[in-house]
């Protein structure tokens, strides 16, 4: 049985104590669907073109490490966000940018002078 899903996904950004609003300054360049084989691996491949295309623009854009975002997916129309089928939350590393030596030194507790 050869059959396919259309999986409809959007991205979401943190909003302070809002809670989540649309990704970026194009909310409809992270919105759509993907149509997928209906199989266990269905959302996932979806959800995984979602994740590498996200990180495939903030590469271009020069970004260094992930933006805070959600990836909401929902089997053939978008619902609300607690009814999503699928979840998938990418959080950057706040330690990310910092050389080798300095990262063991904020892991162990280490405040530069003036940050109190």
């Amino acid at each position: 049985m050869d059959t396919e899903t259309d999986w409809v996904y959007r991205v979401f950004e943190p909003h302070g104590s809002e809670g989540w609003r649309p990704y970026g300054s194009d909310p409809e360049r992270w919105r759509g669907t993907i149509t997928a084989d209906d199989s266990s691996e269905g959302p996932q491949y979806a959800l995984s073109l979602v994740v590498a295309d996200l990180m495939t623009e903030w590469k271009a854009r020069g970004l260094h490490r992930a933006k805070h975002v959600r990836v909401y997916l929902w089997r053939d129309e978008e619902g609300a966000q607690e009814d999503a089928d699928a979840i998938v939350e990418m959080r950057p590393s706040i330690h990310a940018e910092l050389v080798a030596s300095e990262r063991i030194r904020a892991q162990a507790g280490y405040r530069p002078c003036g940050t109190g």
